[in-house]
């Protein structure tokens, strides 16, 4: 049986990793303010997260909130720092960095979206007409309806109703289904894809022009004898490398990793596991340094980690990470 990320957190009884799937987390009260939080490292820009199904953002000893009533999930800043994308009711939304100007782009349900590198469209993971993931494109000022990217197959098939893709999205797309456009627009990370009709899961990377796909993970099926799943992609931005979040299940006890984060090298293919056990949902803060939600004294957190050293500073109560990009 496939199992998601959400599911395996439930097995393994960590309470804070329950609230994963924050398009369905408990509702939070009060208005927008800036608050004062307890003494952190300080980044050079912002940090947006999610903390009791609403988006936070700071980059040290403040922070401000965004929005209000929960059912928010999966922030994405845009490429200029202006904007971030995200997700409410799992429906695709943007707003600027301050939390004001929210708009719905599309009605279609949808898990975490990904700006492109000029920040005109934003690509998102909802049912492909295969009946499987698939990922869209939608225009950032939404002026048009949203179109296929994959699989290439569905390109000049009618879209799914959306009706069919909420039911979908209510049972798995809100929790693992985030999409990674790669720094220089040219390609896609997304979990499944054409390797679904081989493995049980994968993640996959596809070129945006061709429609063509690689596999980087795989899980089950095709002569792989394990399971799991990999999700949540992330580029660092000079597109070198790729990180994710990973979980197996071996055959054996010693084959067996928890959740976990993974650093894909995009040129030689070669793969390394960062971080600690239970880390998840990684973005770049620079060549040195990520933010990943971890898991902190019983509570989930947002934590600064050192990829070569390991150093880890505790950030912020949150998860689901995203950092803003300083532009020059």
């Amino acid at each position: 049986m496939k199992k998601n990320f959400g599911q395996v957190a439930g097995n393994v009884a960590i309470a804070a990793a329950a609230s994963f799937c924050c398009v369905v987390c408990t509702p939070s009260t009060g208005q927008a303010a800036t608050v004062k939080a307890a003494p952190s490292t300080q980044l050079p820009s912002m940090v947006a997260y999610v903390r009791n199904g609403d988006v936070y953002t700071s980059k040290g000893s403040t922070e401000q909130r965004l929005t209000t009533g929960g059912s928010h999930a999966r922030p994405r800043w845009s490429p200029n720092g202006k904007q971030i994308a995200f997700l409410k009711k799992g429906q695709l939304w943007t707003m600027k960095a301050d939390g004001t100007g929210q708009r719905r782009l599309s009605t279609r349900p949808a898990a975490g979206p990904s700006w492109s590198p000029d920040g005109k469209w934003l690509a998102f993971s909802s049912l492909s007409c295969n009946g499987g993931p698939g990922v869209y494109s939608i225009p950032a000022d939404g002026t048009k309806k949203e179109k296929v990217l994959f699989p290439r197959d569905c390109r000049t098939e009618a879209l799914p109703a959306e009706t069919e893709a909420a039911k979908s999205v209510a049972k798995e797309l809100k929790s693992d289904n985030s999409v990674a456009w790669s720094p220089d627009g040219v390609q896609l990370a997304f979990r499944g894809g054409d390797c679904e009709s081989i493995y049980d899961s994968c993640l996959s990377v596809g070129d945006v022009k061709t429609g063509g796909e690689k596999t980087v993970a795989a899980f089950g099926g095709g002569g792989v004898q394990n399971s799991g799943f990999a999700v949540v992609p992330s580029w660092r931005s000079d597109g070198a490398k790729l990180a994710f979040t990973a979980y197996q299940e071996g055959e054996t006890a010693t084959e067996s990793k928890p959740v976990h984060l993974v650093e894909y090298d995009a040129i030689t293919g070669a793969q390394r596991t960062i971080g600690n056990a239970m880390d998840r949902e990684l973005d770049y803060v620079d060549a040195s340094r990520a933010v990943v939600t971890s898991q902190n004294a019983g509570t989930t957190w947002v934590t600064v980690v050192g990829l070569a050293t390991g150093l880890r500073t505790p950030f912020k109560t949150g998860e689901q990470p995203s950092v803003q990009p300083v532009v020059r």
